[in-house]
């Protein structure tokens, strides 16, 4: 029987697997040191842990665990990463390229140094949501000193090919940084293949706490350095000062490690659940489209417009469903999704859409539950909607002159 209300917004944030707050429980009380404490078992205990995170991290995305640098999450790793490539590198250049579909936490940082004096250039999607590498290359100029576009983005799951966007960042000498916080855990991400010199990664978004995530930084070929955005003390080679939240570390650190040994069985199972909905709704409903490329996608995304029906109104006739009409950070506006609209879907189909994110937890009996749900929810506001109605009669409702008030 299923269980209501279902969670199906696994890309806001997940749940905590079992496991990994078993492995985080000890740290609260019994091994609560500070893991800086390094003139008692207490802490010494507490830095062996960390140090036992930074592996695990560090061998998800085949990196060297000194080049885990912890953070708060990954809005501060992005702020990181721009704002400490920025000041660190001023003297070679000033000039960023990204896109304009990133998360807010690139875009805000991006448009915060663009005040200060940096050059950026916001690179356009096509309609599947991805860039054209060719933009890419022809950006470029000798003042580039940073690449930042994300791996997979948070509202369409659409997957940017990061080994070549890393193959041009190396072959002009220019740093390469991805937000993967969408990507780690569920594809595999390799920054040594993929010539990443610097990755954002949260914990939340595979099963571990909330306020912890960490920056890759590279240390060799090339060496990477950033200016701190947090000052005092001189944690973490420097980059980021601050108390290690010991507790949240360990369970990111276990997090990491189921998500490397069990991603291949994990990614089935949330791809063939998503295909079980993606389906199902397609049959049963006319006029719904997917937003963004299917190929090239996380297993677990779906995001889904739904023609002749108001966004709002669906999330409130499926109220038992956790969903999303946009990015969790920004779901609370009811301006139209701007990583939509970049892609080209006109406003009346972007405020149709609906983000469903499959996870670790979610069953087969939830998504036949959720593509029945949302289907009586979408035939009973399609009746109601004289636009539909019209749009069966083959009325091309663009060329409709409305009465004014």
């Amino acid at each position: 029987m299923v269980q209501l209300p279902i969670y199906m917004d696994n890309h806001a944030t997940t749940r905590v697997d079992p496991r990994v707050l078993e492995e985080m429980l000890p740290y609260f009380q019994g091994q609560f040191g500070n893991a800086a404490s390094r003139n008692h078992q207490f802490g010494w205990d507490a830095e062996e842990a960390v140090g036992r995170a930074r592996k695990q991290i560090a061998s998800l995305i085949n990196a060297n665990p000194k080049e885990i640098i912890f953070t708060s999450g990954a809005t501060e790793s992005d702020n990181l990463a721009l704002k400490g490539v920025a000041e660190m590198y001023a003297e070679k250049g000033n000039h960023i390229i990204t896109c304009v579909t990133e998360h807010k936490a690139i875009l805000d940082s991006a448009k915060h140094l663009e005040k200060s004096g940096s050059k950026i250039t916001f690179l356009r999607v096509g309609e599947n949501g991805l860039i054209d590498l060719d933009d890419l290359q022809n950006a470029i100029t000798d003042k580039t000193i940073l690449i930042s576009i994300m791996a997979a983005n948070n509202e369409t799951g659409v997957l940017q090919d990061i080994a070549a966007i890393g193959r041009i960042a190396r072959e002009n000498g220019v740093l390469f940084h991805t937000d993967a916080v969408q990507a780690v855990g569920k594809i595999p991400v390799d920054v040594e293949e993929m010539n990443i010199d610097i990755a954002s990664i949260s914990a939340h978004k595979m099963y571990g706490p909330k306020g912890v995530g960490a920056t890759y930084v590279r240390r060799r070929k090339p060496r990477v350095l950033l200016s701190p955005i947090i000052d005092g003390g001189g944690h973490e080679r420097g980059m980021r000062s601050g108390t290690l939240n010991v507790p949240g570390i360990v369970g990111f650190g276990k997090a990491a490690e189921l998500a490397e040994t069990e991603l291949a069985e994990e990614s089935a199972h949330t791809f063939n659940l998503r295909e079980r909905l993606r389906t199902t709704l397609e049959a049963n409903l006319d006029e719904v489209f997917v937003n963004g490329d299917l190929e090239r996608r996380v297993p677990g995304n779906l995001n889904m417009s739904f023609a002749y029906v108001e966004g709002e109104s669906l999330l409130m006739g499926i109220d038992d469903i956790a969903v999303s009409s946009g990015s969790a950070c920004t779901s609370a506006s009811l301006e139209p999704s701007y990583v939509l609209k970049a892609m080209g879907v006109g406003d009346e189909l972007a405020h149709t859409s609906i983000r469903f994110g499959v996870g670790r937890f979610n069953t087969t009996e939830e998504i036949d539950y959720v593509a029945k749900r949302v289907t009586e929810t979408v035939q009973r506001l399609r009746d109601l909607s004289p636009l539909y109605e019209m749009a069966k009669e083959g009325i091309d409702l663009k060329t409709v002159k409305w009465a004014a008030d």
